[in-house]
């Protein structure tokens, strides 16, 4: 009821209702009750349509809402996060979202980002105390609070507050920061302000223009507002809900699950789209092929070394380990944990103290490039007695190594991981035992055609990875993408800004990127003009879909990830983004059409309106026409949503052009003007009209030529090349067929209304089909003049 209720808080609604109700108490009940009438027709109508919209994106966006998993009864089970009640114990790992406050009653390595409540970027360890959390939630060791995540390790959470309640809910107004407004948004306000002051202008003109006549005022006030809200895209907001929501719905069946509607239309209007290689340019599994040693030979020994690190690895187990896990069995019973210091994004290594008879040995994994770095030492078996091969490998400095023998193994073994250790008496990771280990993605089937297809499409593929350069010139040279240009994370560390932005148009691959480098690459890339889509699912990957202009992440993918995301991919599939993205250039295609049917004829017939009081001894049209015309003419755009669009709108990224319409609206916006001015010719010359029957007559011409140009204006090209959808067209004709009986029907002294003659149909049919075709003319030189001297296609 009050969604319903809301509707009426529009400026123009009210200022109706107050002129009705002025009506009524002057004794015009007729227009009282007609005023009234078409007011409520058309606010339901509104509602009717937008609240059918939000319902359906609602039901999408539950599909996708954040879950938890809790311990009930002694069973651990995935909930609603909404279902949380103070009391439920809730298990956490690493990237998850903390789903409410409460206190950490188990905590293995638990660390978390706070920076959305205390500012602070560096991770906090907790830790599990019986005390209650410190009041001071940066100092809280043993508590998590709504909206942290967990970067690594993993923990049990005791719920002690939800929703409002918690102290993210408490301070939430002064956290809710308006998103910066997208291309699009800032195009139809920009429209809805150069509408705005049209009216203005054009209203006080007609105010001065009957005063000026000595015309009764309340009469003239009534013509001025009923012309306001002729002028006033009332409907656009509606039509934008009902566009983007059918787009969402189409998504949907598409296996995209929209979050935020506005990202459907700006999905059709990226032209960048950056995505990290795992998962969807190659294949979610991965399969371990070798197990070799420093300078390549296979080797058991690193098998073992690979199998104890993942093995006792605490936190999210990653396909990495899972790969290793699958490939063989080995009893770890020998072996006790002593400590761990968990993966993250700056180190890119995780290493795991074990102890087995006494002596401890500190077993590291992590990228290549940086374990190689810090080791000191390589195991070599040929480098010791011959009777000693089987008993144990010797250790050799790295520094005496063969000069090209490390770099060749490094080349052999991409893409890959290392391990090392042990390294007994000693807790550094710098005094270590160097191993290696190479495990394969298969790119998928589906990533080559796909890349093509949004390449066809205008859209650019990035790949930002923190793999390093190997693996991803490997990823690129199985699909046969061609690399255009290489950016390693430490490059773009030594950039500043300028030189960075200087950079991002030519390169297409960026390698060993942390995530605040993937931050400043989109950041760049829109500073540039483009609008970028990011495409990722792990924790680092939350801070880039934040900065892109639509982020997009994938069902699997961890809490952060998909809360930050604006569509989520249920299918790990680039196909279905190139899919997205049509329909995101379908959405817009749909939008513009009733912005351009609002700034060509209807904007034309209220500007002949206007025009008229100039010379015409009576008003144009009676308010209560007006408003009836109105709305006659809003019932036959309703369909536009389901409107079929010309595969050229398709075929490139689409982006709001304010100029363009402007400048479509300055065009085509006379040419209804001018056979405005023909009817009125007509029907004081030819018909002899008398007030009624001028009004009579006019009515019908304006919501013919307002309506049925939809067929010339939906369309790029040539009307008959492209068919309009059939609801489009039965609204169409259903509107201008109920126009021309109202004079005939028993009511339509009501409304001011008189019977017509014959002839005067026959004389519309000539003037609404010579319109038509001067408005394809008028439309096919706009377009050409538009793009020789533009340079940009429409």
């Amino acid at each position: 009821m009050l969604q319903f209720l809301a509707h009426f808080r529009n400026p123009l609604v009210l200022v109706l209702l107050a002129a009705s109700a002025i009506t009524g108490m002057l004794g015009d009940m007729k227009s009282f009750i007609v005023i009234s009438v078409i007011v409520l027709m058309s606010v339901t109508l509104d509602f009717f349509q937008e609240f059918r919209a939000s319902r359906a994106v609602e039901k999408l966006r539950h599909s996708v809402a954040l879950r938890a998993k809790v311990v009930r009864g002694g069973l651990a089970r995935e909930i609603p996060v909404a279902e949380l009640v103070p009391g439920d114990v809730v298990l956490l790992a690493a990237g998850d979202l903390a789903p409410a406050d409460g206190r950490v009653l188990d905590a293995r390595d638990l660390f978390v980002n706070q920076a959305l409540l205390t500012g602070e970027s560096y991770p906090v360890e907790k830790h599990a105390q019986d005390a209650l959390p410190d009041a001071d939630m940066a100092s809280a060791t043993n508590a998590l609070f709504l909206g942290t995540s967990i970067i690594s390790g993993a923990g049990r959470l005791l719920i002690v507050r939800t929703g409002s309640a918690t102290a993210l809910g408490q301070i939430a107004d002064t956290l809710v920061q308006r998103p910066q407004a997208t291309a699009f948004e800032r195009g139809t306000q920009a429209f809805g302000a150069l509408i705005l002051r049209l009216t203005v202008i054009l209203v006080l003109a007609v105010l001065l223009i009957n005063a000026a006549f000595h015309r009764p005022l309340f009469e003239s006030f009534l013509f001025a507002v009923a012309l306001a809200v002729g002028l006033t895209p009332e409907l656009l907001p509606m039509v934008l809900s009902v566009t983007l929501s059918q787009g969402a719905m189409r998504l949907a069946r598409r296996r995209v699950i929209v979050k935020r509607l506005s990202a459907v239309q700006e999905l059709g209007g990226i032209d960048v789209l950056c995505t990290d290689k795992t998962g969807t340019l190659t294949e979610g599994h991965i399969r371990l092929e070798r197990h070799v040693d420093a300078l390549g030979r296979d080797s058991e020994r690193v098998l073992e070394l690979a199998y104890l690190n993942s093995q006792f690895e605490t936190g999210i187990r990653s396909p990495l380990d899972e790969a290793i896990l699958a490939h063989t069995h080995i009893d770890v019973s020998p072996w006790r944990k002593i400590d761990e210091v968990p993966f993250d994004f700056e180190r890119r290594r995780v290493s795991v103290l074990l102890e087995r008879a006494g002596t401890r040995s500190l077993m590291v994994k992590g990228s290549l490039e940086d374990v190689l770095r810090l080791c000191t030492r390589y195991e070599d078996a040929e480098a010791q007695p011959p009777r000693r091969r089987r008993a144990r490998t010797h250790p050799c400095p790295v520094r005496d190594a063969e000069p090209r023998r490390l770099p060749r193994a490094r080349h052999r073994l991409a893409p890959s991981l290392a391990a090392a250790g042990p390294c007994r008496g000693h807790r550094r990771e710098r005094t270590g035992v160097q191993r290696l280990r190479r495990l394969s993605r298969s790119p998928k089937a589906s990533a080559a055609p796909a890349l093509a297809a949004l390449a066809a499409g205008g859209v650019a593929v990035k790949i930002v990875s923190g793999d390093n350069e190997l693996v991803a010139r490997y990823i690129c040279d199985k699909l046969g993408v061609a690399i255009t240009g290489v950016l390693n994370g430490s490059d773009i560390q030594a950039m500043n800004d300028p030189a960075l932005h200087a950079q991002v148009e030519r390169v297409n691959l960026f390698c060993r990127v942390t995530p605040t480098q993937k931050t400043r690459i989109l950041n760049a890339l829109r500073a540039r003009g483009h609008v970028v889509g990011f495409l990722g699912d792990g924790i680092n990957d939350a801070p880039a879909l934040h900065a892109a202009n639509v982020g997009i992440s994938v069902d699997s993918a961890v809490d952060a990830a998909k809360e930050a995301a604006d569509l989520v991919l249920l299918e790990h599939d680039l196909n279905v983004l190139q899919e997205g993205v049509r329909e995101g250039r379908r959405t817009f295609g749909n939008v513009t059409k009733y912005i351009m049917m609002g700034t060509s004829s209807n904007f034309g017939n209220m500007f002949s309106m206007a025009g008229g009081t100039l010379f015409l001894p009576f008003l144009p049209m009676l308010p209560i026409q007006i408003l009836l015309n109105n709305f006659l003419y809003d019932l036959s755009e309703i369909a536009i949503p389901l409107d079929r669009v010309d595969e050229d709108t398709l075929a490139r990224p689409r982006v709001w052009d304010m100029h363009f319409i402007r400048n479509f609206m300055l065009t085509l916006g006379p040419v209804s003007s001018v056979f405005d001015f023909l009817t009125f010719f007509v029907m004081l010359k030819v018909f002899q009209a008398n007030e009624a029957l001028f009004h009579t007559g006019w009515f019908i011409e304006s919501i013919a030529t307002q309506v049925l140009v939809i067929f010339i204006i939906r369309t790029r090209g040539s009307p008959l090349a492209s068919r309009p959808n059939v609801w489009l067209v039965t609204l169409s004709l259903a509107v201008v067929g109920v126009a021309a009986l109202l004079p005939w029907l028993p009511f339509a002294g009501e409304l001011s209304f008189v019977a017509l003659p014959p002839a005067f149909y026959a004389v519309l049919a000539g003037i609404v089909a010579a319109y038509l075709v001067a408005m394809l003319w008028a439309k096919q030189m706009f377009y050409r003049h538009w793009e020789r001297h533009s340079g940009r296609p429409r």
